[in-house]
């Protein structure tokens, strides 16, 4: 897939201010600072489109970005982020829940893992979640460019080990690099798969 456009749409917290469910969205997440923005204007081939930050727990809104006029990335606030208060991260745990258990137009969710880190309970916790919930997912796995191959390979032994104790496949899996623009073409010749059958589902039209 080439990637032609990619133009930010909306920001908010309420899912009835979403674009209308007619178009095919992949949701993009992951714990704080696990190098989503980067990974976003990676793909889009757009450096400025995702805001990047030094600062974890910078996204904390539901961002829509259409890509060729045709299907959207959603960028999904991190989990996990220690210094949010309780009250905001119970908002964005509840937001964010409803939007992955209600979307209509969601395919598929991406969920971001640092590749240099052993496995982290909250990652697996979400997708366990995600699990439960019967939602699609695949695993990104970032920063690959930081460490060796080797060193990468042995950390994603290691989450599989983890995740298959209570999956029984382990979910198709990508290893990317921002820097090194490694995992594009795999990623973007994924998403054109499930665009290809994507049909417009019934909804509700909200008030």
């Amino acid at each position: 897939m080439i990637v032609k456009t990619a133009e930010f749409i909306c920001s908010n917290t309420q899912i009835s201010k979403l674009p209308p469910p007619v178009k095919a969205e992949y949701a993009f997440i992951g714990r704080s600072n696990v190098g989503k923005s980067s990974l976003i204007n990676m793909l889009t081939a757009k450096k400025g489109l995702a805001k990047t930050s030094q600062t974890p727990g910078k996204t904390q809104l539901i961002n829509h970005f259409f890509i060729n006029d045709s299907w959207y990335i959603v960028d999904l606030p991190g989990y996990g982020y220690a210094r949010a208060s309780k009250t905001n991260k119970a908002n964005w745990n509840k937001f964010i829940h409803n939007y992955l258990d209600k979307r209509e137009s969601l395919q598929c969710v991406m969920v971001l893992i640092d590749s240099r880190l052993e496995p982290q309970k909250i990652d697996l916790e979400f997708c366990n979640w995600l699990g439960e919930k019967g939602l699609s997912f695949v695993l990104v796995f970032t920063k690959a460019d930081k460490q060796s191959s080797v060193k990468t390979d042995q950390n994603i032994a290691k989450f599989k080990k983890s995740l298959t104790e209570t999956f029984e496949e382990f979910p198709q899996y990508f290893v990317t690099s921002s820097e090194l623009q490694s995992g594009r073409d795999e990623i973007l010749g994924f998403i054109d798969n499930i665009n290809k059958s994507f049909v417009i589902p019934h909804f509700e039209p909200r008030d």
